[in-house]
């Protein structure tokens, strides 16, 4: 991991205070959050309004680099390590012509239109940078989101959520220390000895599902090794608890009716229909009896917009505290402001729905606003996003990738799975590259990732 003084070294752009730069011409915009939707609008814009000199164009983020999320069920399983797929905002500001900030959103003042950014400490607390006030003309949001709990008791003490790669570094360490104390105790015959590792992954989204399924493929990887040596049937126990009737809800019954029967092919324990109503240390309690072991709980259940979003200078949020946005984009009480990504409540064309939290809505999202804020730019009229559902893909591990295609020259989704899911599964991943570093960097980091695979262990073992 990056330590926080190597953190600050990398914050190589500075915007001094709220003042504007005088000698620097142009509208300033300003991008809080790094993610798929931020950093790839900030890298379109700084190629076209930064480099023309019509725009000033101001990354913030409160880490130093980006990871794209679709991956962390794979960094969380220790199939995955996280260093080797990071892309630091300096150098990618470096490359692209615009300006990184390291620091977290604290406040909002739209009446002077700046932010302020929180100070930047050490391991030992020690500040390392001030607090800054970052002034705009333009202010985009895509702070993310963090895990809705939905008041469950101990739910958030408990139950690790799965946001970022800190985050997915503590689950994985959690596993291997379990998984290190089960081997032991079977070694030495303690009363422990026939008890499984049982771990209990709360929501049955996309996010659920896969992590169930890369477990099954690491419990099995790490029986290779003395250290773990656990029979990975026998001595392992993944459960997955949906309340919803069925996995993957928000996709079809075909999808959910296959995901399921995969689920069970993998020995994963699918507890559907199941609501969670209390997580202790060592038990998680349901409505469906008796309190299940768990040794490890995940909660992939639900998301919510920050609460800082809630302290913003009345921006205006739903009762998600998510950023209230209209088909433009910008916020419902502010055109200076607007909302992309998970952290946006974006109408849907269904009168009353919004668009769910999935990186294809942040990218197309981002895609819109480099155009549309060439327009605000140029003081013309903004367009209105129109999102196209291209589809769902969900990946099993060594069991293959199912979901749906759709749009471009399909009228309907199409049921797709095997090799074909597979490759565009990877494919999503790899397109995501190129658009922020270029085909070159793409393939030759591609190639690096194939490569470390030949060399180093398929599983991470500290």
């Amino acid at each position: 991991m990056i330590q926080i003084e190597q953190q600050a070294g990398a914050t190589t752009q500075r915007v001094q205070g709220a003042q504007r730069n005088e000698n620097t011409a142009g509208h300033r915009i300003v991008i809080v959050g790094g993610g798929v939707g931020g950093l790839g609008l900030a890298t379109r814009l700084s190629e076209s309004l930064g480099r023309a000199g019509l725009a000033r164009i101001v990354l913030v983020d409160r880490w130093p680099t980006h990871f794209w999320k679709p991956l962390l069920h794979e960094a969380a399983s220790g199939q995955l390590d996280p260093a080797t797929h990071q892309l630091q905002y300096a150098v990618q500001a470096q490359r692209h012509g615009f300006e990184f900030e390291q620091g977290e959103l604290t406040a909002l003042d739209r009446t002077q239109r700046h932010i302020t950014v929180s100070a930047l400490r050490d391991a030992d607390g020690r500040e390392i940078l001030p607090a800054r006030q970052i002034a705009f003309d333009t202010l985009v949001l895509a702070v993310g989101s963090v895990t809705q709990y939905f008041g469950v008791p101990g739910a958030a003490e408990h139950a690790l959520p799965l946001e970022s790669v800190a985050h997915a570094e503590a689950f994985r360490r959690k596993l291997l220390d379990a998984c290190l104390r089960a081997s032991h105790a079977r070694r030495a015959r303690t009363a422990q000895a026939d008890t499984p590792v049982s771990i209990n992954i709360v929501g049955a989204g996309a996010t659920g599902v896969e992590l169930a399924a890369a477990l099954r493929d690491t419990v099995r990887l790490l029986n290779r090794y003395s250290p773990f040596s656990l029979d990975p049937v026998r001595d392992f126990r993944i459960r997955l608890i949906e309340s919803s009737e069925r996995v993957l809800p928000a996709l079809s019954e075909t999808i959910s009716a296959r995901a399921e029967r995969m689920l069970e092919s993998l020995g994963v324990e699918v507890l559907s229909a199941t609501r969670v109503t209390e997580v202790r240390a060592d038990a998680v309690l349901t409505d469906g009896g008796s309190p299940l072991a768990s040794d490890i709980a995940i909660w992939t259940a639900g998301i919510a917009g920050p609460p800082l979003l809630r302290t913003l200078d009345d921006i205006a949020v739903n009762r998600n505290a998510q950023i209230s946005v209209n088909r433009t984009l910008q916020c419902t009480n502010d055109a200076n402001v607007f909302g992309l990504g998970d952290c946006a409540a974006c109408p849907a064309d269904n009168p009353g729905a919004f668009l769910a939290p999935r990186a294809q809505v942040a990218h197309q999202q981002a895609l819109f606003l480099a155009r549309a804020l060439k327009c605000r730019v140029a003081g013309k009229a903004l367009p209105e996003f129109v999102y196209r559902d291209a589809g769902t893909l969900v990946g099993f591990g060594r069991e293959g990738t199912i979901g749906s295609l759709s749009g471009g020259l399909l009228t309907q989704p199409v049921f797709v799975d095997g090799w074909f899911a597979t490759a565009v599964y990877k494919l999503i991943y790899r397109r995501h590259v190129m658009t922020l570093t270029g085909f070159a960097r793409m393939a030759l980091d591609t190639a690096s990732h194939w490569l470390r695979r030949r060399v180093h262990p398929v599983i991470r073992l500290h």
